[in-house]
């Protein structure tokens, strides 16, 4: 059986990535962070959404050994919220679209599901007492006021595999 394979384009084409397989997860986090994020990317000129309706950011989560900068990665350029964030946020400087986010120390990377095409349906909604009063979404995705289990036993279970070197 062959592999999926997703591409991620910044919004000019410039930068592209690919994602072998399908993601760990296909979730918006709604936490602060990612929220503050969002905002800060979006508030860049030229830059086009990465939330969604109600203040979230979807991503789509890949091991980091299943991703890959294919076209214009002198054209990365990685932001944080303060130099102590173990979050950096990676922009295309060539039209400011959100491509991806790397957390500190760990072994995947989650791009922002506004720059892929034929991104699989949303799984979960992480950290919604973080939205702002009034945003509840009503969508049918799962929604959960903080990180589920389930969240991890998926992260848990892509790092075995990938260190089996499956």
């Amino acid at each position: 059986m062959a592999m999926i394979q997703r591409e991620a384009r910044c919004a000019c084409g410039k930068v592209r990535l690919e994602a072998m397989g399908e993601p760990i997860l296909s979730a918006a986090c709604c936490c602060g962070d990612c929220q503050a994020g969002g905002r800060l990317i979006e508030a860049l000129p030229g830059a086009v959404p990465i939330r969604d309706a109600w203040g979230g950011t979807p991503y789509l989560t890949y091991r980091n050994d299943r991703l890959r900068c294919v076209a214009g990665e002198d054209l990365l350029r990685g932001i944080k919220l303060s130099d102590a964030a173990p979050t950096t946020r990676f922009v295309s400087t060539c039209c400011n679209s959100g491509m991806y986010l790397k957390f500190g120390p760990g072994w995947w990377t989650s791009v922002y599901r506004a720059r892929v095409d034929d991104a699989p349906p949303l799984q979960m909604r992480t950290n919604a007492d973080r939205l702002p009063a009034g945003a509840r979404p009503d969508d049918g995705v799962p929604t959960y006021r903080g990180f589920p289990p389930a969240l991890f036993l998926r992260l848990l279970g892509a790092r075995i595999a990938m260190a089996l070197g499956r």
